[in-house]
């Protein structure tokens, strides 16, 4: 295992929301890349290179934050690293995850440079995960926070390393795939491997983007946001939606690698563990109306973890893309799920 190219600052921390009241701390910012050696359970060992980035001083708790298979290791934006993070809203001054209070660790997925052409699981994730932290020194984390495919990778930590993080919160995401869900992942595949025989792989990648977000969402927002009549234009009839979603397939093909998409939309289809082996306290946040992970599956995941398990229940017309949506709901959860952690290391060290 080895460090590369790897760069700390000092900068002023973020506070770009006016309603909370800025912070004259400074965090300070670690980016950077590690090579391992990882053994992945469908393609043997490989020579992998996990790219990283952590916010916060040290000797904060550090917190983990992973989204869904299209996020990446730069959580939210800073003065050094301008650009805005893939949970900007989540990370600010004040909040739960505030970076001048906590430490914020996270990663680019094992293959999201889709330059890993191999069958890839959850839990190779959270086997490079402990490889990471091995490397930075970081005998335990406080907390790891998951959506979505992230909270599948926290499961999969919890139950194969629990000894390396003190709680789990998994949002939007199960000890399972569901059969629906994976029936809508495969028929994006599909849409994928058309593209290809076209020699169109953007386009197929973008109707497969398309397809996703019909999944990601619910027919009550679609309802609010797009009960406009049809327009024939050029002797084609056009939905009110469509502009919507060609803006979203363009946006996800200028980012993702296609052997990315398809190698991590596998990875949740492959995904299963039993509840009983995660061994560390887990706060389960599902919502109603989630199409890709349905209450019923979060009810069997937190049951499964017995005395481990607390379960929280939002309502929201974003489905399954309320956790990016509902920024105030999640920051509260989150807020009390943290605290507890905070109580249970100040017992544990007292």
């Amino acid at each position: 295992m080895s460090f590369v190219n790897a760069a700390l600052h000092a900068v002023p921390s973020p506070h770009s929301l006016p309603a909370y009241e800025p912070s004259t701390e400074t965090v300070r910012e670690l980016r950077g890349e590690i090579s391992l050696r990882l053994d992945l359970r469908h393609a043997g060992a490989r020579q992998i290179t996990l790219r990283y980035e952590l916010l916060g001083e040290a000797g904060l708790p550090v917190v983990f934050v992973a989204g869904g298979i299209s996020a990446h290791r730069h959580v939210v934006a800073s003065e050094t690293f301008p650009e805005n993070g893939w949970a900007n809203a989540l990370a600010q001054a004040g909040r739960a995850l505030d970076p001048t209070r906590r430490r914020l660790l996270a990663i680019d997925y094992v293959g999201a440079d889709g330059k890993l052409d191999v069958p890839l699981e959850t839990a190779d994730q959270a086997d490079a995960i402990v490889q990471l932290l091995d490397a930075l020194k970081i005998e335990r984390l406080h907390a790891f926070v998951g959506y979505s495919y992230g909270a599948l990778v926290g499961l999969q930590l919890a139950a194969r390393h629990p000894a390396r993080l003190r709680k789990l919160i998994a949002v939007s995401g199960a000890h399972r795939a569901h059969p629906y869900a994976s029936a809508w992942r495969a028929l994006q595949r599909k849409a994928v491997a058309l593209g290809q025989l076209q020699c169109a792989d953007a386009q197929g990648l973008s109707l497969a983007r398309q397809f996703a977000m019909l999944s990601y969402r619910t027919p009550e927002e679609f309802d609010e946001r797009f009960d406009a009549a049809p327009e024939i234009i050029n002797g084609r009839v056009r939905c009110a939606a469509e502009d919507y979603l060609d803006a979203a397939g363009a946006q996800y093909v200028a980012r993702t690698p296609v052997t990315a998409y398809l190698r991590l939309s596998e990875s949740i289809d492959l995904h299963r563990l039993d509840p009983a082996q995660v061994g560390v306290p887990t706060v389960v946040v599902a919502v109603e109306g989630d199409r890709l992970v349905p209450l019923a599956d979060s009810v069997a995941l937190v049951e499964g973890l017995g005395t481990h398990g607390q379960l929280r229940v939002l309502r929201s017309p974003y489905g399954h893309d309320a956790f990016l949506k509902e920024t105030d709901r999640i920051d509260s959860i989150l807020v009390a799920a943290l605290r507890d952690a905070d109580r249970n290391e100040t017992g544990e060290t007292a």
